[in-house]
This record gives structure tokens, C-alpha cells and sequence, in this order.
């Protein structure tokens, strides 16, 4: 037989304590009657009786709360010897005139509630057969106080009650065993929910009005690099530094209606979060490589949680790792790229090399201005695709030579080659780099990478006296940044967007693969290039401009 649930124990202590509570009334009330001179053997039975009765309901207390086994054995025994004591009780005084018998809706209701219908029942028969017994003796003895109708209408009431009370109860249990399966559902529902979201790639946060973290799940911690789990919580976003990106957009979010909050639910918005000084070091071990512990750069998404039960307001945060999913479309471009250059190699840039060469030959014998002006434009053509093939065999370089290089002494190399190849004054470009500043790196591929955004620098500068600037910060004790930038207009946020997608382009003269190609080495180095808007100054009136800024760690901390 299964064992009865917990509440089926609860009601039996219930049971005792109340037997404990009738048993102690009698017990009082026939004392009180002892204290007269003269005590009916009737009365003097009952108290005893009743003493007997309270012995026995602490006994059966004591022995339901340590034995917690045979529940219906215990029971049923219990109820016996309710109806026996009681009966005894009732036959030993004045019978329905005394009015005890409203007693035997103690055992009765129990029995009604704890058992099957039929045992109920047979509890109330029998109840209803020792009235109607203890009557019809009395009246065979021609007793004045024998009630005959009284004692058949509070058989047919017990028998009603134990009916009523039967139903209700099982009707209870049946909800109460239908509430119980759909906790045990929600709580596996739930294990599973914090199963699929502990182990889901997407960081998933909420967050309460004022920006508090109630709770993420471990892909969040590691996108951020903290352990941001609480409780209670009591972190907010805008109390650490450098998650003030994140917390401005959650404001700008909040800030919009709530129809525009719907619409734009599906939208992304893009961020790069710096970590801060407490961060960890970078090193191949930690989960997402070094350019997750320098930076993230996060597609970030919110949505409001609607429901009635809640009093104050939550949202989630959906955190993707877009660096993890850059990394994934390189591995892919990589494995394509190898069959795609091999073919371009063959079939595109031999071919081209002949067009170029007989192109030259052809100028030295044509001198009609028209015809040399043809045979320039199929140059300029034929050189610009050669520099989109050159960029696309670049791709399917990795990072093989990869060495410890001081920055200072490669970028002061990098400014002399440029100047002399594009016939710069001295002062147009400076370098402003402290010796002492060393990273890994492959400097062929630094040399390419700074060259690149140099090259997209001097067609926006002025031209004047510093108008491009390259300088290094240290941000945190583990990380550097080098910044390139001019005194040109800024990149709009639309041309922002799409600036390193490969083949995208604001120059007519441009193959748009240039910084594709540049972010691609910084990755394989372990390093990020990035484009980032900020203000020259602390007034908020100054304009905004934006600087190319390559992250990489600094070799005394890797």
C-alpha cells in the first residue's frame, strides 16, 4: 500500500492534539464534580474513564509523531477507541439527556475525512446502532428520560454529515493530488528552464527598474567577467564603471514609449564593453580568448516582462558574443577561402598580370592623348583589382610568427615608410608612444594593419600640422590601446554599421576589404580593432569624433 501524503499525517496530528483537548475537558469537568461530598458510581466511572481517555490520547500523539507508519492502522485504531470510550461515556450517564452524544462527531468528522466512504459509514452505523441500543433499553425499562426520535434524528444526522464531509474531502484530496502534479511538473519544468539557460550560448540578465541585477545566467558572467550572481541583489549596472555602456542603453531603452519599446524589441544595439582594473588577465585559458578578456563586443537586445503579479517592473538583457560569432565565420571563411585563392591565383591574377604587362607595352607606342587615356583607365582598373586579389589571398593568412615587439620602435619604422611614400610633411603625421610599451604580435601583420588605417586617414585629414595622430594608452595594467585618428569628419553611425563588412565601401576607389582585412589580422592575433566615437574634452558641447583603436594585451601580463 502507498504511503499517505503529508497532509494526511498533518491531519492526524491534528486529530490527537484535538482528542488531547476533549480528553483534558472531561477530565476537568468529572474532577470538578469530585470535589462534592457525595459521587454517583456513574460519575465516578466517567472520570475515570476520562482519565484513562487522556492517557491514552497522549499515548497516541507520542507514538503518531515518532512512527510515522501504518497511517490507517493507527487510525483506525484511534477511532475505535474514540467511539468505545465515548460510548461508555454516554451509556454510563444520563444518555441523550446528559449530551455527550454530540461527542461522536469527533471520530466521526476524522473518520469522514481520513477514510473511504464505506469505513465512514460503517463508523456511523455503528455510532447510530449504540444510541438507538442505549433508547430502547431505557424504554424497556419504562425509563421518563428515553428519546427515542431524538436518537434516530442524530444517527440520521451523523450518517449525513459523515456522507457531506466524505464528498467534500475527497473532492479536496483529488484537487489537492492535482495541485501536488503540477507542482512536481512546474518544478521539473523549472530544472529544466535553469538547465537550458545556465548552459545556452546567449547571456540572458534581468534587471529591475532602477538597473539592479536580480539574476544571469553563467554565459552573462563570462561575457562581462563578473560574477554577477546575488542574492540579495544589490549591484546595479551603473556601479560598475565599465558597464556604463550598457547601463546608457538601458536607459535610452526605458526612455521610449512603450509601443516603441515593442517595435523595437526585435532591434540590436551594439556594444564593446572594456573591462575594467578587477577583470582577469588575459590568457589563452580564459573562456573566449584574449579578446573576450580585453574587451566584448556584445549584440545586446531588451525586452520588458509583462505580468499582472508583478508589482514593479523587470527586464531581460540578451547578450550575444559577437567576437564568438565572428570567430565561427572565420573559421568557416578560412576553410573556404583556401579553395577560393587557389582558384583566383590560377585563373584570375595570371590573366590580369598579362592585361597589366601588354597594357604598358601598348603606351610606349601609342601618343594620341585619347588612346593614352584608355590604356590608363584599363591600368588604374587592372591595378585596383590586383590590390582586391592581393587583400583576399591576405585573408587566408594566419598568425604564424607571432613575436614579443616593441611598439614604439615598429610604429616610428611605419612613419618614415609612409611619409616617404606618400611625400607627407614631417609634421602631418605624429607618433606620440613612450618606449616600454611591448605586445605579441606579428609585425608584418601590425606593419599592415596601422598602414591600412593610415591610408583611410590621409584621404579625410586636413593635411596640417598633426592631423593624424597615433598614440598608445594604457587602460588598465593588462591592456593597451592604440588609437589612429585625424582632424577629418567623423564616420556617420550609418557608414558605422557596416564598416568592416568585406566589399563595403564609401570610396569609388576603394575594394572595401582594406579594414575587413585589417580587424581579420587583429583577431588572429588575439588583439580587436574597433571604431569608437568620444569627445576630445570633458564638455559635452565639444563635437564628437571617432578614433580606430586596436585592443591587444600587454606582454607582461600574458
Amino acid at each position: 500500500m502507498a504511503e499517505p501524503r503529508e497532509t494526511f499525517w498533518s491531519s492526524l496530528h491534528a486529530l490527537n492534539i484535538t482528542r488531547i483537548f476533549i480528553a483534558g475537558v472531561l477530565f476537568v469537568y468529572w474532577g470538578f464534580n469530585q470535589s462534592k461530598e457525595i459521587l454517583p458510581d456513574g460519575q465516578l466511572f466517567s472520570r475515570q474513564a476520562s482519565a484513562a481517555y487522556l492517557g491514552l490520547a497522549l499515548l497516541f500523539a507520542a507514538f503518531g509523531f515518532w512512527y510515522r507508519r501504518h497511517f490507517l492502522l493507527q487510525l483506525l485504531t484511534q477511532i475505535l477507541v474514540d467511539i468505545v470510550i465515548i460510548s461508555m461515556l454516554y451509556v454510563t450517564t444520563d444518555g441523550m439527556k446528559s449530551g455527550l452524544a454530540i461527542l461522536y462527531l469527533f471520530p466521526l468528522a476524522s473518520a469522514a475525512v481520513l477514510v473511504r466512504l464505506v469505513l465512514a459509514l460503517f463508523f456511523a452505523s455503528l455510532v447510530t446502532i449504540v444510541l438507538l441500543l442505549e433508547t430502547g433499553y431505557r424504554m424497556f425499562h419504562h425509563d421518563a428520560d428515553a428519546r427515542p426520535m431524538q436518537a434516530g434524528l442524530y444517527g440520521a444526522a451523523f450518517l449525513a454529515s459523515v456522507f457531506v464531509l466524505n464528498r467534500l474531502a475527497a473532492k479536496l484530496i483529488r484537487q489537492e493530488a492535482l495541485a501536488e502534479q503540477r507542482g512536481n511538473d512546474l518544478q521539473i519544468q523549472m530544472a529544466i528552464n535553469r538547465l537550458a539557460i545556465a548552459h545556452i550560448d546567449d547571456g540572458i540578465m534581468v534587471i529591475s527598474t532602477n538597473g539592479t541585477i536580480l539574476a544571469c545566467n553563467p554565459s552573462a558572467e563570462k561575457m562581462l567577467n563578473l560574477p554577477l550572481s546575488c542574492d540579495p541583489p544589490s549591484r546595479r549596472l551603473t556601479d560598475i564603471p565599465f558597464l556604463q555602456p550598457l547601463a546608457d542603453a538601458f536607459v535610452a531603452w526605458k526612455g521610449k514609449p512603450d509601443d516603441r519599446k515593442e517595435e523595437d524589441g526585435s532591434l540590436s544595439t551594439y556594444l564593446v564593453i572594456k573591462h575594467g582594473e578587477d577583470g582577469p588577465l588575459p590568457n589563452d585559458d580564459f573562456p573566449g580568448g584574449v579578446q573576450q578578456a580585453l574587451a566584448a563586443h556584445l549584440e545586446v537586445r531588451f525586452a520588458a516582462i509583462r505580468a499582472e503579479i508583478l508589482h514593479e517592473e523587470r527586464s531581460v538583457i540578451f547578450l550575444q558574443d559577437v567576437a564568438k560569432i565572428e570567430s565561427q565565420a572565420q573559421q568557416l571563411k578560412l576553410a573556404s577561402m583556401g579553395r577560393l585563392t587557389a582558384s583566383i591565383a590560377h585563373e584570375v591574377r595570371n590573366p590580369l598580370a598579362a592585361i597589366t604587362h601588354a597594357s604598358a607595352l601598348l603606351g610606349e607606342e601609342i601618343s594620341n592623348p585619347g588612346q593614352a587615356r584608355l590604356l590608363s583607365i584599363i591600368a588604374e582598373n587592372a591595378a585596383r583589382m590586383n590590390r582586391m586579389i592581393v587583400d583576399i589571398l591576405n585573408l587566408s593568412r594566419m598568425a604564424q610568427s607571432q613575436e614579443i615587439i616593441e611598439l614604439s620602435e615598429i610604429l616610428a619604422e611605419i612613419k618614415t615608410f609612409f611619409q616617404n611614400t606618400h611625400g607627407l610633411a614631417e609634421d602631418v603625421l605624429r607618433v606620440d608612444i613612450a618606449k616600454g610599451s611591448r605586445a605579441l604580435f606579428d609585425s608584418l601583420h601590425l606593419r599592415e594593419v596601422v598602414i591600412n588605417l593610415l591610408t583611410n586617414a590621409i584621404r579625410y585629414a586636413s593635411g596640417k600640422p598633426d592631423s593624424i595622430r597615433i598614440s598608445i594608452m594604457r587602460t588598465t595594467p593588462y591592456r593597451l590601446e592604440l588609437h589612429v585618428q585625424d582632424d577629418g569628419p567623423g564616420i556617420t553611425p550609418e557608414v558605422r554599421a557596416h564598416l568592416f563588412e568585406p566589399f563595403y565601401t564609401t570610396s569609388s576607389k576603394g575594394t572595401g576589404l582594406g579594414l575587413y582585412l585589417a580587424r581579420e589580422l587583429c583577431l588572429n592575433n588575439g588583439a580587436l580593432l574597433d571604431y569608437e566615437f568620444h569627445r576630445n574634452g570633458h564638455d559635452m558641447q565639444e563635437p564628437v569624433s571617432g578614433r580606430f583603436v586596436i585592443t591587444f594585451a600587454a606582454v607582461d601580463h600574458l
